[in-house]
């Protein structure tokens, strides 16, 4: 028993069960008679929450502290401490979001490719030089083993883009074509 409200009932339930008088029942309880006596002289309220039910489901990702503001547009002279145990005797709380959308069900199965140039694959990485510069590359290759072909971006991040393209020919790798590429101006040969 720790509100008011509960220690009143209990020393009514012992003066009616039991025939104690108040004086005894309080001292009983461990509460003083005043609190028996106390009637409140709060206002009421009931305007102010309904108002405040609106506003929350009308706008439900504003807390307390924007209701306040709202409210205080709206006229309503209310202390922020008196508006957060209304809200929490209302029990309004702002809406959490969702979670991320995880894929329901089985995801279909990616097709295998029949030939060389059906799927090909992208990734974007990089490197560091010996005297500590950072150069970006971007690596491309296809189903087949033997072949596939990076390009690489050189020159300062300030300047724009120079792509050299490499490819991997039956020497290994080296610029400009080789073996594989016919056209050595083409990124993917």
């Amino acid at each position: 028993m720790v509100t008011p409200a509960a220690k009143r009932k209990a020393v009514a339930h012992l003066v009616d069960a039991h025939g104690m008088s108040e004086r005894r029942a309080c001292k009983a309880i461990g509460c003083c008679r005043m609190t028996m006596r106390y009637r409140t002289i709060r206002a009421d309220d009931t305007g102010l929450r309904q108002r405040m039910k609106a506003i929350a489901q009308e706008r439900r990702r504003f807390g307390y502290r924007r209701l306040h503001v709202l409210l205080k547009r709206e006229g309503y002279l209310i202390n922020h401490k008196k508006l957060f145990r209304l809200y929490r005797e209302e029990k309004l709380t702002v809406r959490r979001r969702g979670g991320r959308k995880r894929a329901i069900g089985t995801r279909a199965p990616m097709t295998v490719p029949m030939a060389p140039n059906d799927r090909w694959s992208l990734d974007f990485v990089s490197d560091q030089l010996t005297d500590g510069r950072r150069f970006p590359c971007a690596s491309a290759w296809n189903k087949d083993p033997v072949f596939g072909v990076i390009g690489i971006q050189s020159g300062p991040r300030g300047k724009g883009p120079q792509w050299l393209p490499l490819s991997h020919g039956s020497r290994g790798w080296d610029a400009g074509g080789g073996d594989d590429c016919q056209d050595p101006s083409r990124l993917f040969c």
